[in-house]
């Protein structure tokens, strides 16, 4: 009876670690972003000893197939496999590790309460996470092509062509974060940014995930689009996103 009772609470999933934190003396609580059950968080028990059997496959930014156990207000991890060991590669860097961190923590915050898009934010930062590892393009450009898809699955797609607000044909010259992006000259709020063509031209290449527009890119053009990803991202979350602070980007 017993082994049907935990048959009936158990379960498995791919998922990757956002954030750990410490429980007690030996344990860990491990928030993770799954493919299939959404956003979880987990005690994995005893991962903090030496002699623990998947303590490193639970650090942040690792992929692992996790079996887990359904409890009162936290699952329980029984198994952890490693798939794919992004962690290592990223920590030894400065600029992928706070790119991947302010990654997480966006994921982290829009996947709390939505279940409907977790499992395509789970492809989405996976993907990011490997092109970090793999230091396919600069960190802070993959963060920023990241963060404008993350809340484009979220319900907030910008527009960096046409007016966000009436659809007139761009480019534009103004930008608003509030308004979704570009805005014509009849839309226009007092205080809009007035990004110059070639950042405006950036972003929507980072949206599009256009690679050869976004490392053709000068870096002052970058930082510039950097500084309004930013604000368009944490103006639709209404969060910060502490970790953004963080991400050093080139010529800094």
């Amino acid at each position: 009876m017993a082994r049907s009772t935990f048959a009936s609470r158990s379960y498995s999933d791919d998922a990757v670690v956002l954030r750990t934190y410490k429980l007690g003396e030996a344990d860990r609580i491990v928030i993770l972003l799954t493919a299939e059950h959404g956003q979880v968080r987990a005690v994995a028990k005893g991962v903090r000893r030496t002699t623990s059997r998947f303590g490193a496959r639970l650090e942040p930014f690792n992929v692992a197939q996790v079996q887990l156990v359904h409890g009162r207000t936290l699952d329980i991890v029984s198994q952890a496999v490693g798939r794919r060991s992004y962690g290592e590669r990223i920590v030894a860097d400065y600029d992928r590790y706070t790119a991947a961190a302010a990654m997480a923590e966006t994921a982290e915050k829009l996947t709390a309460d939505d279940y409907d898009t977790a499992a395509q934010h789970y492809r989405l930062l996976t993907g990011a996470l490997s092109a970090v590892a793999r230091g396919l393009h600069e960190p802070g450009r993959i963060l920023d092509s990241y963060l404008l898809r993350a809340v484009s699955l979220a319900g907030w797609s910008p527009s960096f062509v046409d007016c966000a607000r009436c659809g007139a044909p761009g480019p534009h010259r103004s930008f608003s974060a509030a308004l979704g992006g570009a805005v014509c000259p009849q839309c226009r709020p007092p205080g809009s940014a007035a990004p110059d063509a070639a950042t405006f031209v950036l972003l929507d290449g980072l949206l599009r995930g256009d690679w050869t527009v976004v490392d053709a890119a000068h870096p002052r053009t970058a930082r510039a689009a950097a500084g309004l990803v930013a604000a368009y991202v944490q103006w639709h979350m209404e969060r910060t996103v502490r970790s953004l602070a963080l991400v050093e980007r080139a010529g800094d």
